[in-house]
């Protein structure tokens, strides 16, 4: 099959997009509008998306939203308000420490504490029949970029079956959705390499492949480095002896949500995980060793002999 390509930046990371004939560039065309007008609708970073409306009205009223919006902002509270390790109401800490900004700093332990009490997804109300989202309190923000690539994933590959695509993969800036029924090859990047060094490679057939790791955004200081996960019980970022975490499940939004809650309780979560129907997990430590779920050893190849299986 003949693949046809094509490269954006959106989300704020890069997106590759492919399919293979018959299926055409219209298709890819089509995928990235969806990504532009499903960015416009979900990100913090436009003051005119509907999160931002709700952000704005923290604490005064409620917000009716799109359906779009709604499903979104509903699934994230639902986890959220199991206490795994997932929050939608991580807002205020993320805006604090602005991790992967020119503007990024280590805040004061007591401008940490300060937002703590602006962080508790209890806080957060829906009503479904207005299909409206209330923050109780002034200063709370939603923030949805640990699970709004997997959503749009998911909904491009919703797109692409409606269209007739038989096959592609829908690469969100590592966020790698695979479509169709042939068995695919993914590479599990190194966590402490250049990009493009792979540790690992994955064989699977159709299914969301996503990594999350404490090298894509950080900052370093006073010798130390600060990753972009943060933990809701102290207001910094989860410590750990976790590198990157990489979910295998049968949708985006899925292995968007468990990448976050396992790199949260980092390898006690693999009992949770064994759990669940259809999730697989692979765990690189900084110290260079590779935890795998049951299962998976059979489909993973080692390319980088400094780290070692166990």
């Amino acid at each position: 099959m003949q693949p046809i390509k094509k490269s954006y930046f959106a989300l704020g990371t890069l997106i590759n997009l492919t399919v293979f004939a018959p299926a055409t560039v219209a298709d890819i065309e089509a995928a990235y509008h969806l990504i532009q007008h499903y960015e416009d609708v979900l990100t913090v970073n436009r003051p005119q998306s509907e999160v931002m409306t709700i952000n704005h009205a923290a604490g005064r009223h409620a917000v009716q939203v799109s359906t779009l919006t709604y499903q979104l902002v509903k699934t994230a509270v639902k986890v959220s308000q199991q206490a795994l390790g997932f929050n939608a109401a991580i807002g205020p800490l993320v805006k604090l420490w602005h991790i992967g900004f020119s503007d990024a700093r280590k805040p004061s332990p007591e401008a940490i504490a300060a937002k703590l009490p602006l962080i508790d997804p209890q806080q957060i109300v829906l009503n479904d029949q207005q299909q409206s989202v209330w923050l109780r309190q002034p200063g709370m923000e939603l923030d949805l970029g640990a699970i709004a690539k997997g959503y749009i994933a998911d909904a491009i590959r919703t797109l692409w079956q409606q269209r007739g695509v038989a096959e592609g993969i829908i690469d969100l800036g590592g966020n790698i959705l695979l479509v169709g029924q042939q068995q695919w090859r993914v590479g599990i990047q190194s966590p402490q390499q250049q990009r493009g060094h792979m540790i690992l490679r994955l064989t699977t057939g159709a299914a969301a492949v996503v990594t999350s790791g404490i090298y894509e955004r950080h900052l370093q200081i006073d010798g130390h480095d600060y990753h972009h996960m943060f933990d809701s019980q102290t207001g910094y970022p989860i410590a750990n002896n976790l590198a990157s975490v990489t979910i295998i499940a049968p949708d985006s939004l899925t292995a968007d949500i468990w990448t976050t809650i396992a790199f949260y309780q980092g390898l006690s979560s693999t009992k949770l995980i064994a759990q669940q129907p259809n999730l697989a997990a692979i765990y690189v430590t900084k110290n260079q060793q590779i935890y795998l779920t049951a299962g998976l050893r059979a489909k993973v190849e080692l390319l980088d002999t400094t780290y070692q299986i166990k």
